[in-house]
């Protein structure tokens, strides 16, 4: 890479069901074309990967919610980085060998979110976004991340 990255991973998250705060663990394996092993939300659809910023969860902190990485049920914490002006199509390389695909911006919070429940919002469905595994590896905490130009892996 000849520029410096545009971020890092701070936390890398997981959990077996959909809807609940994820556990933080200290690496995932994201699995090609079906995302992190082990998580409710893999699968053969565009939403493989959830990455959030910790700076929309300091925007929750500040509302005075006692929240941090993994309980917006993100599988990747990003900082230093704007995660929602990315466009669908943009790729990013996490760490050494994962490509990821930027396949939506946001989402609906589906009925039952704990966050939703707890306070009456949520900032997944402005501030999250999704991602497609291009190409597979680990990602781990501290792992760099670069915004790829076009045709670039």
């Amino acid at each position: 890479m000849k520029h410096a990255p545009s971020g890092k991973v701070i936390r890398v998250s997981i959990s077996e069901e959909k809807g609940v705060p994820k556990t933080n663990v200290p690496e995932v394996h994201l699995v090609e074309d079906w995302g992190v092993e082990g998580d409710a939300h893999a699968g053969f659809w565009h939403r493989q990967v959830s990455l959030l910023a910790a700076e929309s969860i300091e925007k929750m902190r500040e509302k005075g919610l006692e929240v941090g990485p993994g309980d917006f049920a993100e599988n990747i914490t990003t900082e230093g980085m704007d995660l929602v002006g990315l466009p669908v199509g943009t790729r990013l390389r996490v760490g050494s060998e994962v490509i990821l695909e930027v396949s939506q911006i946001g989402k609906e919070c589906h009925t039952g979110c704990a966050i939703f429940k707890q306070v009456g919002s949520c900032i997944m469905p402005k501030e999250g976004i999704f991602a497609k595994v291009i190409k597979g590896g680990k990602v781990r905490p501290g792992d760099p991340i670069w915004v790829l130009e076009q045709g670039q892996e």
